[in-house]
């Protein structure tokens, strides 16, 4: 659900009672379209998160801690100048709408008290967050807008700030309920689609769960509704709604994050949260992180597809060429044949026919020869096809195993794309790529700064904990930190994690624990009777040379499990 009316009113109120008065210690801009306002106040530091990305636009206060990059954007500094120092006066909600204005209290460059205003529009792919001074003149903003971009609303440094044009919606916070009767008794749609159009700050969700909580029909034409009764049960709704923030999961996935519960997902698993800030900041890190992690890895698995296409296309080719050496048994007994008969033959004829006394019906059969040899030559040309044949079907052997072994490697790379929850797990992807020659070194001097290395999961079950390697990289150190005694877990055949159970002695309850957790995180995650080996570590070995994460392993055993939920619900993720 976008955040809309009621879920903003909730944060503004939230941030009065926690920032007003506070002092802005730092700003940071760890992306292009999101801001971090450190605040101290109280005793304490809040970090004030602000983001108009078209997917997850929002404003609240955030316990993510996030990277920088090490030369900050340019309205990130102006933010830094004209905001540090000064003291949060005033969090508003503007008209019931998307629009949430910040007043700080500031000193200028000649030392003047001066009253800043941050705007933050909350309006889709049109979010954008305005820095102004108090008579409106807009110092700078996230989003430029020109008249080249819209030809309704300039917004550039040095204009004054307009607000967005007026639809005509009625404001929830203070709504006329005769107009809203009014409106709704000449409109034709479904009744929950005409409060969301003609309510501000309402989204469809919340429409419909206005409905349901009036036990109105939410699909009923609104026409054919009794107006003053909508009206007035919405306006009862609006007024008398205790907040209490929810997230709304679909299986293990935030699906909805809500101000108050919503009587239409009852049928989902529900989280409650004690302020709107910590349920946004969670149901948005998971949103964010997959979103984010698709974008930043799309130029990965763009370069891996394309590899793993090379080696298709290589591997048809070689296989064909191992098909082609087939015949190299025939060159030999041709050849074989000829030697024996070298007085049967004429020379300067373009066949022979001879006796194959390898066919132990011992059968003739014709033999092509090169009418410029003799015959001795002609022997001797089919014993260099041979040669030439049992050479090439080497050769493609090798190359075929290698060509096979690069098509797993990038598999399984795609597969820890897939894994990825954080950017330092994407960076050593990447640094492995580069290593091994399949991405160019990146020279941007706008880098991230160094991170630090990437951690495994950590899970827990009687007492006994599991690490649960994400990418290469992190299975290497794994399974090399691991004790000789420890219990290593792999899904059999499958692009997977390597799993340490770090007991030398699990019993079988831990032991299945370790092999579902091995199959989750394996490309067949998803599949019912999942194999998965597993053996002491000491019998696991790594090839010298061999790419990261590749091992070989003996002594092993194997165990067939499903990964569903209901199985791993006694494992703790720590």
């Amino acid at each position: 659900m976008p955040m809309d009316g009621l879920t903003l009113r909730a944060v503004a109120g939230e941030l009065n009672s926690t920032l007003l008065g506070g002092r802005v210690d730092r700003v940071t801009q760890p992306e292009r379209d999101e801001i971090i306002i450190t605040i101290r106040n109280r005793g304490e530091n809040h970090a004030l998160l602000i983001t108009t990305n078209a997917n997850s636009a929002r404003l609240n206060l955030t316990w993510i801690k996030k990277n920088n990059p090490l030369e900050p954007p340019a309205f990130c500094m102006i933010l830094r100048k004209r905001l540090t120092g000064g003291r949060v006066s005033d969090v508003r909600l503007i008209n019931g709408d998307r629009i949430v204005e910040i007043d700080f209290n500031c000193v200028n460059e000649l030392g003047d008290d001066a009253l800043l205003t941050l705007v933050c529009e909350f309006m889709g792919k049109h979010s954008n967050i305005i820095l102004t001074h108090s008579g409106g003149k807009i110092i700078d903003c996230a989003r430029r807008v020109t008249e080249d971009i819209s030809s309704v609303r300039e917004v550039l440094p040095g204009l004054i700030y307009e607000r967005p044009p007026e639809h005509g919606k009625l404001p929830f916070d203070d709504i006329d309920e005769k107009a809203l009767a009014k409106i709704l008794e000449n409109s034709s749609g479904a009744l929950s689609r005409a409060i969301a159009a003609n309510v501000s700050g309402l989204s469809r969700q919340t429409a419909a769960e206005i409905c349901e909580r009036a036990a109105l029909d939410r699909d009923a034409r609104a026409g054919d509704v009794n107006p003053d009764v909508v009206a007035s049960r919405i306006s009862a709704f609006l007024s008398d709604t205790p907040f209490a923030p929810e997230i709304v999961y679909d299986q293990d996935m935030p699906f909805d994050v809500t101000a108050f519960p919503y009587g239409i997902y009852s049928h989902m698993r529900r989280e409650k949260f004690e302020t709107i800030s910590q349920a946004v900041d969670i149901f948005y890190k998971k949103r964010d992180q997959a979103y984010r992690m698709t974008q930043k890895s799309s130029a990965l698995r763009r370069v891996i597809k394309n590899n793993i296409e090379r080696c298709e296309k290589k591997l048809a080719l070689q296989l064909e060429a191992l098909e082609g050496s087939a015949n190299m048994e025939k060159y030999r007994v041709k050849g074989e044949m000829l030697t024996a008969s070298l007085a049967g033959v004429k020379k300067g004829a373009k066949s022979v026919r001879l006796v194959d006394y390898y066919d132990p019906e011992c059968r003739e059969i014709e033999i092509e020869l090169d009418e410029k040899l003799t015959p001795a030559q002609n022997a001797q040309r089919y014993f260099k096809l041979y040669q030439k044949a049992r050479s090439a079907q080497k050769l493609a052997s090798e190359q075929i195993e290698k060509t096979r072994e690069e098509l797993d490697y990038l598999d399984g790379q795609l597969f820890n794309l897939d894994e990825c929850d954080e950017e330092a797990q994407l960076n050593e992807i990447r640094e492995e790529l580069e290593k091994l020659g399949y991405v160019n070194a990146s020279h941007n001097r706008r880098q991230i700064k160094k991170l630090p290395p990437s951690k495994p999961l950590h899970y827990r079950i009687k007492g006994v904990d599991i690490l649960v390697g994400r990418n290469n990289v992190q299975n290497d150190r794994l399974t090399q930190s691991a004790q000789p005694d420890e219990i290593w877990l792999h899904a059999k055949d499958i692009p997977g994690s390597h799993v340490i159970i770090l007991s030398q002695s699990p019993d079988e309850g831990v032991l299945l624990a370790g092999a579902l957790l091995a199959a989750k995180h394996s490309k067949s995650g998803q599949s019912s009777s999942v194999p998965v080996d597993y053996t002491k570590k000491r019998y696991v070995k790594k090839p010298s040379g061999a790419k990261p994460g590749f091992v070989i392993y003996t002594h092993q055993k194997t165990l067939f499990v499903t990964p569903a939920e209901e199985a791993m619900s006694e494992i703790e993720l720590v």
